[in-house]
Formats: C-alpha cells, structure tokens, sequence
C-alpha cells in the first residue's frame, strides 16, 4: 500500500501578500507564490495565469515560481514538482514510484461558507495530489540522467532559474495526479490555526506550533482515508 508526504505550497500573506481563496461550496484557486531567484528562461506572470484573486498594487506583472505543475493549470506542460529545501527534500526522497505527494495550501474564505468544514476567515486544505511515476529525483543525480529524463521537468520553476537549485525532483503520473475540484480540510472549522483529525490522527504531526508550515507523513492507511475523502478522481 502507498505512503504519502504533504507540503505546503502556493500563496500566502507573506508571498505575494494574498491567499487564494477557498469558496463556499469547498471549490478554490490555486494561486502559486511569486519567484524570488533570477531566472534564465522567461516564466509566467500572475496576469498570463488570469487569475480572479485580487492582488496587491503591481503583483500582476510579478514572474510566479509555478510549482508545483499541474498539467491543467495555464502554462503548465506535465506534473512535476522540484524544492530546494532539505526539510522538505528529505522525506520526498524517501517514497517510492506509486507513492503519493499531497500539496496543501493555506487558503482564505470567500462568501459564507455552506460546506460545515470550512474554517471562518482561512483554513489549511488538501489541494491536490501526484502519484509518482518514478522514484523521486535527488538533485546531485539529475544531471546524470538521460536527457529524455530531464526534459520531463524542462518546465519545472526550478529548471528555469539562473542556478539549478532542487534537492529533490518528482514527478506525477497523468491517470492519478491533479489539482481537486473540492478541497480536503486539515483545519478544524472552528479555526483556521487548529489542526483537525486528519493531522493529528492521521499524519505524523502533533498538530501544535504553526503545523500548517511543516510536511507531514501518512502511512497507508492514513491515505486511503484521505483518497476516500477525495473521492480518488475529482480533479
């Protein structure tokens, strides 16, 4: 049976300043963060995204950092996902092909919610999902590999900066990986900062401190939870 790593991902009141939004019948909008390194290749702007969330003075011309890729968002090609952090690098090299990514973003309340899990003001929500199609990908290794390998992340943020930065490489299998039509909470509905059953039950997180910042680790049966929450095919 599959395990999973969550990360966090996407937009947040730090970068650029706005969540995306999640709206009252539990559909949302993914809004990726703004790239912060220089880039060798041209990358696309929140205005090529066309997004509808309102964003800060300026932001719309700001280059995004848009991983991870998802297939179906604009100006994405496959689903790949690169970080260059070892905290997060560290457990995704640990999964096998088969395994599952599971990105989560913190999101803002638009509209009086009529799903009773959405948190009031902002929540934390799964978002979406990679199979892996491959073993996960160190950096060290990935100028070793053939070049029909590497050009399956020619479109990934990563590989478009000035400096190849990525720890950590993956890629999702285009049957089993997308962004969800409908959310999956991980904040309890009272509160967006507390965590509910799905951390503190199901992932190897406490819950405590400013748990929507950290990956988190499920085992088999904590996944087959959140695919059945998921209804497995809603993207």
């Amino acid at each position: 049976m599959p395990r999973a790593v969550a990360i966090n991902v996407a937009a947040n009141t730090n970068q650029p300043g706005v969540r995306g939004p999640i709206f009252p019948d539990g559909r949302f909008e993914y809004l990726p963060i703004p790239e912060s390194e220089p880039t060798e290749r041209e990358v696309p702007t929140y205005a090529d995204l066309e997004t509808t969330v309102e964003l800060p003075d300026g932001a719309d011309e700001l280059p995004v950092h848009l991983d991870p890729e998802f297939a179906e968002y604009p100006c994405c090609e496959r689903y790949t996902y690169g970080d260059p952090f070892g905290v997060k690098a560290r457990p995704l090299l640990s999964l096998s092909a088969g395994d599952y990514v599971l990105f989560y973003a913190t999101l803002s309340t638009d509209g009086e919610p009529n799903r009773e899990w959405i948190s009031p003001e902002w929540g934390t929500y799964i978002i979406g999902q990679f199979r892996l199609a491959r073993d996960p990908i160190s950096g060290e290794e990935f100028a070793g590999l053939p070049a029909e390998t590497r050009a399956v992340f020619e479109n990934n943020a990563h590989l478009k900066r000035e400096e190849f930065d990525a720890k950590v490489l993956v890629e999702g299998r285009t049957d089993e990986s997308g962004l969800y039509e409908t959310a999956i909470p991980l904040s309890s509905p009272e509160a967006g900062a507390t965590a509910n059953r799905v951390v503190t039950e199901l992932s190897s997180d406490s819950g405590k401190g400013p748990w929507w910042r950290r990956p988190m680790k499920f085992d088999e049966d904590g996944v087959a939870e959140i695919l059945e929450m998921g209804d497995a095919g809603q993207f």
